[in-house]
């Protein structure tokens, strides 16, 4: 049975979120605001991701779904971290074209998604090919049974995110989007460049907006989340065939596998190091790669990881390091002019692996 938390609406009205019986809730009002980032004081969401450059959108929206899904059926945030990655290139999706979201969401039922550690996303512009996961990827899978589109009007849609969960949305994005800096966006000015992938975690009737999770980073909007005035035009008719509102529903699968987590936190995107010494990069589009970070003279490679007993550094497929002491780190000394991949394989006490992956510049 599914663990049900309980929101208060007026006139003391009371009905579970998730899983809940739609026929018993459909004619019930609903309350003045919602938001998974806030239930009874708990926020379900996880932190805000970056999927530049490659677009991608429509996988890393449906992964902040299901981890905002996992941590409620859970019943706490632990740091849920799934592969975008391996979303978007397993079910078809390449950088020039993107994914189909209908292929990526059939993905889910069929074979699902693992955790980050399997499938780092590389940032990278060019495609990855699938088997670059992790073997024995498919025991770590978060799977759903049911996806489906919501009608394009205020009232199903705040109940969907209630009864379902969050939602993936297709809205437009205009020219003043793209300098969003906070508040409650309406299109003021400037063309439309295109269409866009976000998710929907909330509503508020009093300022009469949708709050929404992006995946451009924190530098972003309101830390990388936006609110949107509520406007049907927002969304995109026809969107992959739908109504361009997304529910997924029947969340299962092995949310908390015994794996390490792993991150390299330095060399970090948009940053230049000097001889060990970390600045911003003054400019973050160089000529090889979007964020790259750029390496003069030696720094050092340090990794966040837990459940971990060992870390092997790889730069360029060839094994440079072993550390086997927390907090496992590596010099790097200087290495060739040009771009370089370095790479991070961690292993805990069973055995069990997970990797993270950065490309560099190295300037000689």
């Amino acid at each position: 049975m599914k663990k049900l938390f309980v929101i208060t609406i007026p006139l003391l009205l009371i009905f579970p979120i998730i899983g809940g019986d739609s026929k018993n809730i459909a004619y019930l009002p609903l309350p003045e605001k919602f938001s998974w980032r806030d239930i009874n004081g708990t926020d379900f969401t996880t932190p805000i991701k970056n999927q530049e450059p490659c677009p991608s959108c429509e996988a890393y929206a449906l992964v902040a779904v299901l981890e905002t899904m996992v941590q409620y059926k859970v019943g706490y945030p632990f740091g849920c971290d799934l592969s975008e990655a391996h979303l978007f290139f397993c079910s078809g999706g390449t950088c020039i074209w993107g994914v189909n979201i209908t292929h990526a969401a059939d993905y889910l039922i069929e074979y699902g998604v693992p955790d980050e550690g399997c499938f780092p996303d590389p940032h990278r512009k060019s495609d990855m090919p699938c088997n670059y996961t992790l073997p024995g990827w498919e025991n770590r899978t978060v799977k759903i049974k049911e996806w489906g589109w919501v009608e394009n009007n205020d009232y199903e849609i705040k109940k969907a995110l209630i009864e379902h969960g969050p939602l993936v949305i297709c809205i437009y994005v205009w020219k003043d989007f793209m300098y969003y800096r906070g508040g409650i966006y309406e299109h003021k000015w400037g063309k439309r460049v295109g269409g866009h992938l976000v998710t929907l975690v909330g509503y508020d009737d009093s300022q009469e907006c949708w709050i929404c999770k992006n995946s451009w980073g924190e530098n972003w909007g309101e830390n990388g989340w936006f609110r949107i005035s509520y406007d049907e035009e927002m969304f995109i008719p026809h969107c992959y065939g739908g109504t361009g509102i997304l529910y997924m529903d029947g969340v299962y699968g092995n949310f908390m596998p015994d794996v390490p987590k792993v991150y390299i936190e330095e060399p970090r995107r948009y940053h230049t190091y000097f001889f060990g010494h970390e600045f911003p990069s003054l400019f973050g589009r160089l000529f090889i790669q979007v964020g790259i970070p750029r390496i003069i003279g030696w720094t050092y490679i340090k990794i966040n990881a837990t459940n971990t007993a060992r870390v092997e550094f790889y730069v360029d497929d060839e094994l440079k390091f072993i550390d086997e002491e927390p907090p496992f780190s590596w010099r790097m000394n200087s290495i060739s002019t040009g771009l370089h991949t370095i790479e991070v394989f961690a292993y805990n006490e069973k055995g069990n692996i997970s990797k993270d992956i950065v490309d560099v510049f190295v300037f000689g």
